[in-house]
């Protein structure tokens, strides 16, 4: 199942036209060269007396306000930063502010700010509502510059006066420029030993004094070409242990998880809540296709706008995108997110897009902007459904089968440029029909060959919109005594039959990643022989989040489901063919019919899928599993021992 929910449009309020991802203002902050405002522990005051001594380094704060530029990411061209405007607490607040330097850097663009150049002077004043910078306080211009780092901006001067300015690197948050996860979490720790101590100190010491290629000088945490006082203050500003990283999860296959945007408002499921230590890569659901064939936000007050704590008003942007790109890969560098775009609602200008070589372009290229502004690794297609199907009004097209291949095509063409020029990996991947009927309109082995992997969506394959047959949705396996007239629901609408077309075709098993539902699908008003199963049905029941537009559903999330059975108002029964298990309740709604996944069942097909050497399991979506009960089978079946 792929819904779309949105907030009202009177939440719709912020634009797409973003920087490329910046980090947050309270990383960026961090990172200033006022460190007198860390905490020293007393442990590191002891170590560290003798050479203070020696060095004589001051720690009294600085009344003046500094300049921070710092780089978010690069390429083989050209890199984003941000300069920030830090305001001491016992300095005056500034109540506007311009920035001023001679034959600076080549910013193509830049934000937060008004830039005119006049012969080699850059000047940069404040917009109108961001010319007050209280004491304490920051403000960042993010800039997209071609050439290398670092950047000069000679004479630079804030409001006329000389003003002091650090440089920080890209550190990698989380990759070290290669798509690998480094050792330690934290740039100090020169010996990646997990803690910043008087080795690493030592290290420094040994270093100091200029660098002749600072890209070599691992102590020189500014980047100005010499191992100074600035870099010791750095250091000791976070001596002790650093911070968890996550690590990586030791698992036989992905774990890939779907999170769903509206899940902050009446599910309050937000990122935080993700158990992002059992999963290794989550799929955002969704972004849309604007009228121009372009990539497009799908809900931006959930995305960029909601704040969190720790978010600043002056960031590049806030919302889901920054807790789940910025502040969960940084505390679980293992984590790897995908921008899913389209689903069961948003599916309907797949057709349009993949038409053309021009309008595949665009979109790829759309696409490419969209992951690098906001710190995506990847682009999820969920097209629902090429040549056939899907949402009523939807645009198809016979020539779907081969120009989704096509689109696919050039996707990886772009994805592939800008890993290389960005020095990560971008991935590509789909959520494929789980019909046997609908995959004949794919291109199976032209697909995989784009993809990194294909997420079969095992699921759906009966509901509560045929009422004649209340059966599995999710069944693994056929059971050839449902009554069904149509062969492929009889046969091949189960799990094992959404992923032997792909292997028929020659995709390697890896590539398949079979998917598993974290809900069910019901039917009221069903007769008690056999318990339901395979019994018709009168109505469609209450689902778990049925509202006013949408009605009854029929849809239960599987936490739901849970209490259904601890109430013992629904007794469970085990289908040993299907490899599925059923819930009925002669009391319920007439006659309530559950067809569903639990641990039993999800176990089977952990099996299947190590089995088949698949590639992993997904699932729709992680909301549905409050208590990590599906989670659980799926992470401790495919944990490395």
């Amino acid at each position: 199942m792929k819904e779309n929910r949105t907030r009202p449009a009177a939440f719709l309020t912020s634009s797409l036209n973003r920087p490329r991802g910046l980090l947050r203002t309270s990383e960026l902050t961090v990172h200033s060269a006022t460190y007198n405002r860390q905490t020293w522990s007393s442990h590191a005051m002891n170590s560290l007396m003798p050479i203070f001594s020696a060095f004589a380094v001051s720690t009294t704060a600085i009344a003046n306000p500094t300049l921070v530029v710092e780089q978010s990411s690069a390429w083989e061209s050209g890199y984003n930063a941000s300069i920030t405007i830090e305001n001491p607490e016992d300095s005056p607040g500034l109540d506007g502010w311009s920035l001023q330097w001679s034959d600076g850097p080549s910013i193509e663009s830049l934000w937060n700010g008004v830039r005119t150049v006049d012969g080699g002077t850059t000047t940069v004043i404040n917009e109108s509502w961001n010319g007050a910078i209280a004491p304490g306080a920051s403000h960042s211009i993010g800039f997209t510059a071609a050439g290398s780092w670092p950047p000069a901006f000679p004479n630079i001067r804030l409001n006329g006066l000389p003003v002091s300015l650090t440089m920080i690197p890209d550190t990698g948050g989380g990759s070290d420029g290669n798509g690998d996860t480094p050792t330690s979490p934290c740039v100090q720790d020169l010996n990646a030993d997990g803690d910043v101590n008087i080795n690493d100190l030592l290290a420094l010491m040994s270093a100091w004094g200029p660098c002749s290629n600072p890209a070599d000088c691992a102590a020189d945490f500014n980047a100005n070409a010499q191992v100074d006082a600035d870099d010791l203050m750095a250091m000791i500003g976070v001596f002790g242990p650093c911070p968890d990283g996550g690590g990586d999860i030791d698992v036989d296959g992905r774990i890939v998880a779907y999170y769903i945007e509206w899940g902050i408002y009446g599910r309050d499921y937000q990122p935080s809540d993700i158990p992002v230590d059992k999963i290794t890569h989550l799929n955002y659901a969704f972004a849309n296709i604007g009228d121009d064939g372009r990539i497009a936000i799908g809900d931006p007050y959930a995305a960029i706008d909601k704040s969190y704590p720790g978010d600043s008003w002056d960031q590049p942007y806030r919302g889901t995108y920054n807790q789940i790109n910025n502040v969960l890969k940084a505390e679980h560098p293992h984590l790897k997110t995908l921008i899913s775009v389209g689903g069961w609602t948003w599916s309907g200008k797949f057709s349009d897009v993949a038409l053309t070589e021009s309008s595949r372009n665009l979109f790829a290229e759309s696409c490419v902007e969209f992951i690098r502004t906001y710190n995506f690794d990847g682009v999820d297609i969920d097209w629902e459904y090429p040549v056939c199907c899907g949402l009523n009004g939807n645009t198809y097209r016979p020539e779907d089968r081969g120009n989704y291949t096509l689109l696919l095509e050039e996707l990886r063409v772009q994805l592939d440029a800008a890993s290389e020029a960005d020095g990560r990996e971008y991935l590509l991947t789909i959520a494929s029909a789980g019909g046997v009927d609908k995959l004949l309109n794919y291109d199976l082995a032209g697909i995989a060959e784009q993809c990194d992997w294909v997420n079969t969506m095992s699921y759906d394959f009966m509901g509560a919109w045929d009422l004649s047959i209340a059966g599995h949705h999710s069944a693994l396996y056929a059971n050839p005594d449902n009554p069904s007239t149509n062969d492929n629901v009889r046969l091949h609408y189960n799990g094992a039959g959404s992923v032997q077309p792909w292997l028929d075709a020659g995709v390697e098993p890896n590539k398949l990643v079979m998917g598993v539902p974290f809900y069910g699908r019901a039917w009221g008003g069903v007769g008690n022989t056999n318990n339901g199963l395979f019994q018709s049905g009168s109505s469609v029941p209450p689902g778990t989040w049925d509202d006013w537009s949408s009605g009854a559903t029929g849809v239960n999330d599987f936490f739901e489901i849970e209490e259904m059975l601890a109430s013992g108002l629904y007794s469970r029964h085990w289908d040993d063919q299907a490899k599925v298990p059923w819930l009925y309740s002669v009391s319920q709604h007439g006659g309530h019919f559950v067809s569903y996944d639990d641990a039993e069942s999800m176990q089977y097909k952990i099996d299947y899928v190590q089995d088949l050497n698949l590639g992993g399991v997904m699932f729709w979506e992680i909301t549905g599993d409050r208590n990590e009960t599906l989670l659980n089978v799926i992470y401790e079946g495919l944990v490395v021992p």
